[in-house]
């Protein structure tokens, strides 16, 4: 299956594993690109500039096909000295980022100037747009199915994608509430050029998360996701557990930001990842969880979706013509 980000990208299959904190290792990257798709690891789940390298070098050991590396900007609480992030970025052979969060502006020179091609992660049409005249080489555009920052406009893919793709002219990546051979099949229809999944590549058997957390998404249903954080301005969709419920009583409350971070640090969102604790702390979780139903390898993961899709186009709708 050939599409315009295929082509471009240089991979076999229009699907992506995006970038997610924690989850998006060395390991996982090359478990995804090694089955076709493009794996992406997370800059910022390295605590240092150094730890990164290292991890972008591991990567490269275990896969020799095109891996992103994931630079999300300006949505975590600490001071991050992100100039040193890119340039480990720009001098370690990475030829794909994935950038979130703020505009990617403040780095286009250096990363065109390496000849790396960037993937803007946008939820609405208007920053798409932006990101493009900036010169990125395609737009992941996250529905608000999706897990993490869905932004405030609420506006799900069914809309969301086709509203982008008849303004972008370049390639589009459709994110949020896409699992399987279905969501592909239906995402190219509305006019992506390749999918992107989160919540479906975490269960997975490469993904480096705690069993039960794996477990806890194929018992999901597309109801157990919680919007928090809205009052700030902030929205996050995450797993519906008993930190969501208190978050969400705390802001109806109307309290600060300070009665909510000690039941939402890093600290205690890594004990739930990796202890299984999956009321310990903020879990993101999307909606597609209510369509996963396994624990595949990557491999087996992205060749069930691309057959599935296949019989879709090939059979299925043709057959109603």
């Amino acid at each position: 299956m050939k599409t315009r980000f295929t082509e471009l990208f240089g991979i076999e299959h229009p699907i992506v594993c995006g970038g997610m904190m924690r989850v998006g290792t060395a390991e996982l990257a090359a478990a995804v690109s090694n089955a076709g798709a493009l794996g992406i690891m997370t800059a910022l789940s390295q605590p240092t500039p150094e730890l990164l390298e290292a991890e972008i070098q591991k990567c490269h050991s275990l896969t020799g096909k095109p891996f992103a590396v994931n630079l999300t900007v300006g949505v975590v609480a600490t001071q991050i000295n992100y100039d040193d992030y890119v340039d480990v970025i720009c001098r370690n052979g990475v030829k794909i980022v994935e950038t979130a969060g703020r505009s990617p502006e403040p780095f286009m020179e250096r990363f065109s100037a390496q000849g790396i091609k960037v993937i803007h992660k946008a939820v609405t049409v208007r920053h798409a747009l932006k990101a493009e005249k900036l010169g990125v080489a395609a737009i992941s555009i996250d529905g608000f199915e999706c897990a993490g920052h869905p932004g405030d406009d609420d506006i799900g893919g069914l809309v969301l994608i086709p509203a982008a793709a008849s303004k972008l002219s370049i390639p589009i990546i459709a994110s949020g509430g896409i699992a399987d051979g279905r969501g592909l099949a239906g995402a190219l229809a509305l006019g992506a050029d390749a999918i992107n999944m989160g919540t479906r590549f975490v269960a997975t058997r490469e993904a480096p998360v705690h069993e039960d957390i794996k477990k806890a998404i194929v018992d999901m249903t597309e109801t157990d996701t919680a919007l928090i954080f809205r009052t700030f301005g902030n929205t996050a969709r995450v797993y519906k557990n008993k930190v969501a419920t208190q978050v969400l009583e705390i802001e109806r409350a109307g309290g600060d930001f300070s009665q909510i971070h000690p039941l939402v640090s890093g600290k205690q969102q890594e004990i739930a990842w990796s202890t299984g604790a999956k009321d310990a702390g903020m879990i993101t979780f999307g909606m597609s969880g209510g369509l996963i139903h396994d624990v595949p390898t990557c491999q087996d993961l992205v060749n069930t979706i691309m057959v599935d899709a296949e019989e879709i186009v090939k059979n299925r709708l043709t057959s109603m013509l």
